[in-house]
């Protein structure tokens, strides 16, 4: 395994997540091109992948950020679940490759249009998708999910050495009432069950932040705290 050389800043920048704090990340040579073992061993170290650049944020007075995988062996389907995978009862799921990205960009355009007008990625171009979501180090899929032949929602995702790691996912915002989101997720965990990896890697949950309470629904759940994975507690 090649030597991973990392960065940090200097300067620190206001935070997406909570408007009061400051944030920073330690990043990965974006020089480098990392093979599945590399991104395994970064993911179990906390790191996280947008695009091509790897991170894991080292902020100056804030440990809110901690990246959460759900033990896919262990799958713990609350009320909540069932009913949400019974309601998509009626989607076919495809896992594609990110080739065409023209075919699943006018939902993702939809999506930010409609969902996240007030973030960082509006308005969105296709040239900012293709660097978000296609530019990877060749294991990334799409996890689709089809009502006919209608694209209702993709979750993008890579295949690790011990599980699957949870990218980004955008839906029909028209088809809100199924809870695609969530929908995917299980679904992707519990691909990940099936061909026996141990993890659903999520990126990362922040404390004070509502829009990332949701990944705090599934169980059994790890934290990344003071550089080891812990149960996370409710």
């Amino acid at each position: 395994m090649k030597q991973i050389r990392v960065y940090l800043p200097h300067e620190s920048q206001p935070c997406s997540y909570l408007p009061q704090q400051r944030s920073r990340s330690l990043y990965v040579d974006p020089h480098l091109k990392l093979d599945q073992q590399e991104l395994s061993l970064l993911s179990q170290n906390g790191f996280r992948r947008s695009g091509r650049v790897v991170y894991r944020p080292e902020c100056p007075s804030c440990n809110a950020c901690q990246s959460v995988r759900i033990q896919a062996q262990q799958l713990t389907l609350s009320r909540s679940h069932r009913r949400i995978l019974k309601k998509n009862r009626d989607l076919t799921l495809k896992v594609e490759l990110p080739v065409d990205g023209a075919l699943h960009y006018p939902t993702y355009k939809r999506y930010i249009n409609e969902r996240h007008s007030d973030g960082d990625m509006y308005p969105p171009h296709f040239e900012q998708y293709q660097g978000f979501l296609l530019e990877d180090f060749g294991n990334t899929r799409f996890l689709s999910a089809y009502l006919g032949e209608k694209l209702i929602g993709s979750l993008v995702f890579d295949v690790l050495d011990d599980g699957l790691s949870s990218v980004y996912c955008f839906f029909e915002p028209e088809h809100s009432e199924r809870s695609p989101a969530m929908f995917l997720i299980l679904s992707l965990t519990i691909l990940a069950h099936g061909l026996k990896l141990p993890f659903n890697y999520l990126g990362y949950q922040v404390d004070g932040c509502q829009k990332m309470a949701y990944k705090t629904r599934f169980s059994p759940l790890d934290a990344f705290i003071n550089d080891e994975w812990r149960p996370k507690l409710r």
